[in-house]
């Protein structure tokens, strides 16, 4: 299923999240339309921002991230 509005995006002081794709110090954490949660360091986040988008119903910026989906 595919996300047809654009996620919910917040700010957060700051995250403890690891990267779910190479463990560096989360950026942004996802909730998923389907379920769960994905967390990603800037450059993941940036990397992969049409497909977050394109899935996310919500999504936490750490405060001071730049996100190339926004």
């Amino acid at each position: 299923m595919t996300s047809l509005l654009s996620p919910e995006i917040t700010t957060a002081a700051s995250l403890t999240d690891r990267c779910d794709r190479c463990s560096a110090a989360a950026k942004l954490v996802v909730t998923l339309t389907s379920g769960g949660d994905l967390a990603f360091c800037g450059h993941h986040a940036n990397r992969h921002r049409d497909d977050i988008v394109r899935i996310a119903e919500r999504v936490v910026l750490e405060d001071g991230f730049e996100w190339a989906g926004k």
